[in-house]
């Protein structure tokens, strides 16, 4: 990698809206009337999008009844008592940013430890956060990091990043993290409030965020402005776990819907019917530049110190271009507000490439207005695979050859997509940066920060016995979610056929938005079609939202004729455990033998080989967070669980563990396919048999 001037650093910097910081030598004392004050930068501190040689580093600081600041000073140090200052600036702030300050510390040495805090004009300092550079780029040693998603303090403690700080504190340097990827769901703008609704399941709902203006739908209230998105993330940043995670690594971060919409795509919701709301993505992405420390492009001026949000009217789109995206000229501009897509590089083992799933997409086909005469009744939560499958491609289907209507029950319903071009979810832009930079890496991993799934967790109902519950109306698999890539299963087919057609070796993919720990292999078709693995996938479970298994336990009946698949209750008192694990990776008959038997092996016995030769774990009720060791030879991937999250713990490791797994993929030759093993276990894996 080349030398960056200072010059180079400013353009930089400005590109993305920070202030410089740029690296003096030899290094000094700090001379700073530093005096902490944590009280005055409430939402702590935090650093992100580390380059071998630079780091945002980021702070807020709001007027207070008796202190108001108008600069900060920020300094970074190679030492915690700062007796070794190797960088000082200055930084401005203003109601125009929320009183945020955005800095980018240039100039420094690959793969070393800095600390960092910002001081006020009347000597009061912020709490002293540490951060890390990536390593040079041609640095062979193994790269260490976490990721994470799906953080909803509103219903939920953040303990998992208590027990990733305690873990972390008690490795050796070489062993420790060197960041944390953020996979999104950072913050949850679908908010009740306490005294309209005091539990969801057997949470309790906090009373964290309350928004200046926004809506209430149903029972819930939604942001509606740029002041309601910096509620919430001002809210949130006052969880002391997920702060002392930010003060500690660099977070590298993707959102996924709900830093915009819970059933948003593009610039549009969908509460019921689609409604437009441009005003309201631009707002969202103007809430995430100002608060997540990140190397992304803003149009506009060169200010270093406010988005400058495009001017945009609320207006439905009825134009798309032949990817699905809406030509409507506030659209345009409100996605483009904030380009986040990107790439960063860690030594010779990693090119972490991330897509933006959510600002590109074609409207999902469960928003379509025909949708309902496809969701079959009595089966929850699932849709039938080969519906999905017909609908995305379009007139691609078959080869160019789809049917004109679909067999759906007794029924045969017309085809509303025969000649319609297949779904998109990142765009034609944005798909073809993503192709060319996965066929150029020369890096031993291309690890994919690909915020929704590819792995089908699907669901044999069709092979149910007559005698249990209601007809499958498919001959195909069920499948959970389509709001995912498995609804998008056309342009998915299209990426691994790329990689496989390129020969592209060691391409993983590293989720989140599932709430749920799964590791698997990825192929363009699963049996009864060919099963050819082209790369790998690990998803982590959610940091404390609820997942699947939760939701089941409280809305499936007792009574309904499916609930073993669901759920299986052993003897009192255990505990009820996720059915579901096990349907998805043997089969129905294979739930249904362990509710009749209760014998592990009985279940085994019924499995059906072909539903999940591509899953190697599934647990749909795991939370906590994952961590990956990306080495020349091997990338390992751990899986660590903490019981549900429902309180905060007062323990320093924040609490007990449910289990950890590991699984390793050796670094397969151009042509070979991944082969997943699992290495270690401990504690006990919820029905993964």
């Amino acid at each position: 990698m080349g030398t960056i001037s200072r010059r180079d650093f400013l353009a930089l910097a400005s590109s993305f809206g920070a202030s410089l910081a740029w690296r003096s030598r030899p290094a000094w004392q700090s001379r700073a009337a530093w005096q902490e004050r944590r009280d005055l930068y409430p939402q702590g501190v935090a650093s992100g999008d580390p380059h071998p040689d630079s780091v945002i580093l980021w702070t807020r600081r709001p007027p207070s009844p008796t202190s108001r600041a108008a600069a900060l000073t920020l300094e970074v140090a190679e030492d915690l008592a700062f007796r070794r200052v190797v960088a000082r600036t200055k930084g401005k702030i203003s109601a125009a940013s929320d009183w945020t300050c955005r800095v980018l510390a240039a100039g420094l040495e690959p793969r070393r430890a800095y600390w960092f805090r910002f001081t006020d004009e009347h000597g009061f300092g912020s709490r002293i956060g540490r951060t890390l550079t990536a390593p040079a780029i041609d640095d062979a040693r193994p790269v260490r990091f976490a990721f994470v998603s799906c953080q909803n303090v509103t219903q939920g403690a953040s303990t998992a990043y208590r027990r990733m700080i305690w873990e972390d504190e008690r490795r050796t340097a070489e062993e420790q993290l060197g960041f944390v990827l953020h996979l999104g769901d950072f913050v949850y703008e679908v908010v009740w409030y306490p005294e309209e609704r005091a539990t969801m399941y057997s949470r309790r709902i906090r009373d964290v965020v309350r928004y200046p203006q926004g809506d209430k739908v149903a029972d819930f209230h939604i942001p509606a402005t740029v002041d309601d998105y910096r509620a919430l993330y001002r809210g949130y940043l006052l969880d002391p776990d997920l702060q002392d995670a930010r003060a500690r690594w660099p977070f590298v971060y993707m959102w996924d819907n709900h830093e915009f919409s819970w059933k948003g795509w593009q610039s549009q919701q969908s509460f019921g019917s689609v409604r437009p709301a441009q005003t309201r993505k631009v707002a969202a992405n103007q809430a995430w530049f100002e608060y997540q420390p990140a190397r992304v492009k803003k149009p506009g001026s060169a200010s270093l110190e406010r988005f400058d949000a495009p001017t945009v009217a609320d207006a439905p789109i009825r134009d798309f271009d032949e990817q699905g995206l809406g030509v409507e000229r506030g659209n345009l501009a409100a996605i483009n507000s904030l380009t986040i897509f990107r790439a960063l590089r860690w030594g010779r083992n990693v090119d972490l490439i991330l897509t933006d799933n959510r600002s590109y997409r074609a409207q999902p086909l469960t928003d379509a207005a025909d949708a309902a005469r496809f969701r079959p009744t009595g089966f929850p939560a699932v849709v039938a695979q080969d519906v999905i499958e017909t609908l995305d491609a379009g007139r691609a289907y078959d080869g160019g050859h789809p049917p004109a209507t679909i067999r759906f029950g007794d029924a045969d319903v017309p085809n509303p997509r025969v000649n319609a071009a297949p779904q998109s979810m990142l765009g034609a832009a944005q798909k073809a940066w993503f192709l060319d930079r996965l066929r150029a890496s020369a890096a031993v991993w291309k690890l994919w920060a690909n915020s929704v799934g590819m792995l089908d967790w699907r669901i044999d109902f069709q092979n149910l016995p007559p005698e249990v519950g209601p007809r499958w109306p498919s001959t195909g698999y069920a499948q959970f979610a389509d709001d995912d890539w498995t609804g998008y299963r056309h342009e998915r087919g299209e990426i691994l056929r790329f990689i496989q057609r390129e020969r592209i070796a060691g391409v993983a993919t590293i989720v989140g938005d599932r709430h749920a720990f799964l590791a698997g292999v990825l192929s363009p078709t699963l049996p009864p079609k060919p099963f050819e693995p082209v790369a790998a996938e690990f998803t982590t479970g959610s940091v404390s939202a609820p997942g699947l298994f939760e939701a089941m336990e409280y809305a499936l009946p007792k009574d309904h004729p499916l609930r073993a698949i669901y759920l299986h209750q052993p003897s009192p008192p255990a505990a009820m455990q996720p059915a579901i694990n096990l349907s998805c990776m043997h089969g129905v008959r294979a739930s249904l033998a362990l509710q009749r038997t209760a014998d592990a092996q009985a279940a085994l016995s019924a499995r059906n080989p072909e539903v999940a030769p591509h899953l190697a774990f599934l647990d749909a009720g795991g939370h906590g967070y994952a961590t990956v060791r990306a080495s020349g030879s091997e990338l390992e991937v751990e899986f660590v669980c903490i019981p549900r999250p429902l309180e905060r713990s007062d323990r320093a490791d924040g609490g007990p563990l449910a289990y950890r797994v590991s699984h390793r993929v050796p670094r397969w030759s151009p042509g070979a396919a991944p082969q997943l093993e699992r290495t270690a276990t401990e504690g006990e894996l919820p029905l993964v048999l």
